[in-house]
């Protein structure tokens, strides 16, 4: 049994804080775990509790065709989240629940040791980056921590609110390759 299956049975397990009670699925992660590419939103929705996968309503199928336009999707990166159970009624999750939480993650992201780590969202960007980060405006900026490039994104759900924020996001996405090519992430574009 790999680490990361180890770290799945044990999360699934997980009663450390109240969403355990309400939970359909534990929603761990998926992609590929051989990967330079860690894509974390905050938490799951309704859709993902019923299925124990990340991102697989109508924002997942969103986030799917941002990362096709890029070349990368579920079989060459990894997509996780900061809560592995549901909010109820898709609230932000809470401190506290963040704090439950937030151990399997960063075990996940040990485990992966990406290269870069795309935070989808406020939340996942102000538990990962900084406190008082600012999504409408610190989207598309990279930080560096400890050797790691982080940058966050709109949610795709904020993208299925708000169409305006689009444009914004395809020139996120332009810098997420750029940086992913110039780290080696991903092949170079052919002329």
């Amino acid at each position: 049994m790999t680490e990361m299956e180890q770290l799945r049975r044990q999360c699934l397990d997980c009663r450390a804080c109240p969403l355990c009670r309400e939970r359909t699925h534990v929603v761990f992660g998926v992609g590929c775990v051989e990967t330079d590419i860690v894509f974390v939103g905050e938490g799951p929705g309704q859709q993902e509790d019923l299925s124990g996968e990340p991102f697989v309503g109508a924002a997942g199928k969103l986030l799917d065709e941002m990362l096709n336009i890029i070349d990368l999707g579920r079989h060459n990166c990894y997509i996780a989240n900061i809560v592995k159970c549901r909010p109820p009624h898709n609230r932000d999750p809470l401190p506290q629940e963040q704090d439950a939480c937030i151990g399997y993650l960063h075990k996940q992201l040990e485990i992966i040791r990406p290269k870069i780590v795309v935070c989808l969202g406020r939340i996942a960007a102000q538990r990962l980056i900084k406190e008082d980060f600012r999504i409408t405006r610190e989207h598309g900026t990279w930080f560096d921590r400890d050797g790691v490039q982080y940058m966050a994104m709109y949610h795709p759900s904020a993208l299925l609110r708000d169409v305006n924020k689009r444009p914004e996001t395809f020139r996120d996405l332009c810098l997420l390759r750029n940086m992913a090519r110039a780290l080696g992430c991903m092949p170079e574009e052919r002329p």
